[in-house]
């Protein structure tokens, strides 16, 4: 093992994205992480999609990467004594069960300390480990909705939209493995270990930026408005001639202008300023719209660009893989024998490294039923 977090030993007892997503990105970094399954696995090795002859799902070769695999089932008295035992020597634990579930199984936090004064210990959960809503079932669907992320997405004429992907759990396995790191540089100084309570309802709060204050201290709540953005006039996506698709955005002052320069509104004295131009925010869409329609999309991208606009094709997921500078910087890696995306941050010094891809069902339980960790 290499990397910043070579010694660190991680415990996944987490089950499905986000609680496991924050191991992920432990172990891309070098850490140590043993992912304790039940005799019937994580439920992710049969979320999605599977190449033919595969046991595991594409999903779980991706999110089990560089973890190696104990089966216990924590419901005997041997799996829990083992599992403490493992636990005893660890520096991270990560778990994702409802609040009072780990307490009932005989590791509650402060038995875990008792034992091991440094330990992290990482609950992940929907909604917190209190409150009235902390016993719910909490999946990123419920916290898009609650959060008011998903009444923010869509047309303002239809219904609110949830994200196609798993957008909650990966932002709180990021929000999640940025926490467990200040609270090991916390027990590394300190020696003394405390928990993380990470949930998925309160990740995607932060992801509403201003609008939750915007309507604390103003009233304004924000409408649908499609790919719109109320500070960023014009913002959207536009269909040209050729029937490609092109994003937009000039959030910058700067970009602005020029953009509005290139369609000849430069010296146009009601779009000199962002409030002129939110006030005018359908007309300036209609004319941007109209500009691209009667282009095709090779002529757009070039006569945005030349004006230094930010605008790109509407990818889809097959063009992106193929896309030259994706792919020149490498954005994709083959781990053995399965495509998945490289490490999310780049280190210049200690670059992160993907070990293997995740491993069948209880592939090294006897290594580490005999000797779960190595020296450090």
């Amino acid at each position: 093992m290499s990397g910043p977090l070579q010694g660190l030993r991680v415990v996944d007892m987490a089950t499905v994205v986000a609680g496991p997503g924050i191991a992920k990105h432990l172990a891309d970094f070098g850490a140590d992480v043993i992912k304790v399954e039940s005799p019937q696995g994580d439920p992710t090795r049969r979320l999605g999609w599977k190449r033919d002859g595969d046991e595991d799902s594409l999903f779980w070769k991706a999110l089990g990467r560089g973890k190696r695999t104990r089966t216990l089932d924590l419901k005997t008295a041997a799996g829990l004594e083992e599992m403490e035992a493992i636990l005893a020597a660890a520096d991270v634990l990560v778990e994702n069960m409802r609040p009072g579930k780990l307490e009932r199984l005989g590791l509650a936090p402060e038995s875990l300390h008792a034992r091991n004064p440094s330990l992290v210990i990482v609950r992940v959960t929907g909604f917190g480990q209190d409150g009235p809503y902390a016993s719910f079932p909490g999946f990123a669907t419920i916290a898009e909705a609650m959060s008011g992320y998903a009444n923010l997405c869509g047309m303002p004429e239809g219904p609110p939209l949830l994200p196609p992907v798993a957008l909650t759990d990966e932002i709180t396995a990021l929000a999640g493995a940025f926490a467990t790191m200040a609270a090991v540089h916390h027990a590394s100084a300190s020696g003394q270990g405390q928990v993380v309570d990470v949930n998925l309802l309160e990740t995607m709060l932060h992801m509403l930026g201003p609008l939750p204050s915007a309507f604390l201290h103003l009233g304004y709540e924000q409408p649908r408005m499609g790919s719109g953005m109320p500070y960023t006039v014009p913002r959207g996506t536009y269909r040209c001639a050729d029937g490609a698709w092109v994003a937009l955005s000039s959030t910058a002052d700067s970009v602005a202008e020029r953009v509005l320069g290139l369609l000849g509104l430069g010296e146009d004295p009601r779009f000199a300023s962002f409030d002129g131009r939110a006030e005018h925010r359908e007309e300036i869409e209609r004319l941007v719209g109209e500009f691209i329609a009667a282009r095709p999309s090779e002529e757009v991208l070039r006569r945005f660009r030349e004006v230094d606009a930010a605008i790109t094709v509407v990818y889809t997921v097959a063009e992106v893989t193929a896309d030259e500078h994706v792919n020149a910087r490498g954005a994709f890696e083959m781990v053995d024998g399965i495509w998945m995306q490289r490490p999310i941050a780049r280190l210049s010094r200690t670059p992160a490294d993907i070990r293997f891809a995740g491993r069948p069902l209880g592939a090294d339980d006897e290594r580490i039923r005999t000797r779960p960790w190595e020296e450090r």
